[in-house]
């Protein structure tokens, strides 16, 4: 299984997007496709993403073109009957890598219309242009663009051992890589160090970049590290995890193949954590 969301084969058109002719075009094609999203759900229909078009819905996004110039838009959906979430997507490998990805586009930028709808410098109701990759306000003119919080996530190593911590809301037996959001004025690698040190009290040296992972919940872009620690003292953060502790290569690998004698298990494939273990124990 590779990392969900990573595959969009979309070619976005960002010079294209401010020309409502050129997009207004695209929506009326009768190849064009149109995929559905309600919160973290899309429609399918027998297994398969529904993409039938429908010009006369409002409002879409402009997702792309596909490799074939088929061009794909979402939308919002009241629809209940055939809603499945993303993360099920993802985990049972229902849909194609590629589609995940577009998914992924598309949840991101509908919630972030559904949570901007006025303007935060003066109040007005903001409209949406640019085939929904800016909101612009015709009260006092400011612009409104679509965000994506970055998230520094990464396993530390220690004379052979790993790091991993697990908060009380998840599954029991699940550790996975501390994580935190990049603050303003800091670095990735920075920020990295700081949230596993406020986490755990684990002083981190070196820093490096494994990967990336967009995470449509809500629109964050995960960016996977692997550190080397230069302290090894625990002092956990009661507030932020349940339990933090290292875990030795081969305990490691028992958690990555679900056999760990104590039910112990690492997240889930389709995340990046699980991606970083791997590397890091290959290392």
């Amino acid at each position: 299984m590779s990392l969900a969301y990573v595959l969009n084969p979309l070619d976005r058109r960002a010079n294209d997007r401010p020309n409502a002719k050129w997009i207004s075009q695209q929506r009326v094609r009768a190849d064009a496709k149109l995929i559905r999203i309600a919160g973290d759900a899309a429609l399918l229909d027998d297994g398969r993403l529904v993409t039938a078009n429908d010009a006369a819905v409002e409002p879409t996004v402009f997702l792309g073109l596909d490799a074939q110039g088929t061009p794909w838009f979402a939308c919002p959906t009241n629809v209940a009957e055939g809603m499945r979430d993303l993360r099920s997507l993802a985990m049972e490998e229902a849909l194609p890598p590629e589609q995940l990805g577009m998914l992924a586009q598309a949840r991101s930028l509908l919630q972030w219309h559904e949570r901007r709808t006025y303007c935060s410098n003066c109040a007005a109701k903001l409209e949406m242009t640019d085939a929904g990759y800016r909101r612009h306000c015709p009260g006092c003119g400011m612009d409104h663009f679509p965000r994506t919080d970055p998230v520094a996530i990464m396993v530390v190593r220690h004379e052979g051992s790993i790091l991993l911590g697990r908060q009380s809301s998840w599954k029991h037996g699940m550790y996975s890589a501390l994580a935190g959001f990049v603050e303003p004025g800091e670095t990735i690698e920075d920020a990295a160090r700081r949230e596993v040190f406020e986490e755990s009290g684990v002083k981190v040296g070196a820093v490096r970049y494994v990967t990336s992972q967009p995470w449509p919940f809500l629109s964050n872009l995960m960016i996977g590290l692997i550190g080397d620690a230069v302290s090894a003292g625990i002092t956990l953060d009661e507030k932020e995890l349940e339990d933090a502790r290292w875990f030795s290569a081969s305990e490691a690998r028992m958690m990555m193949d679900r056999t760990h004698p104590d039910g112990l298990y690492a997240a889930n494939p389709y995340a990046i954590a699980h991606e970083l273990v791997r590397v890091a124990l290959e290392q």
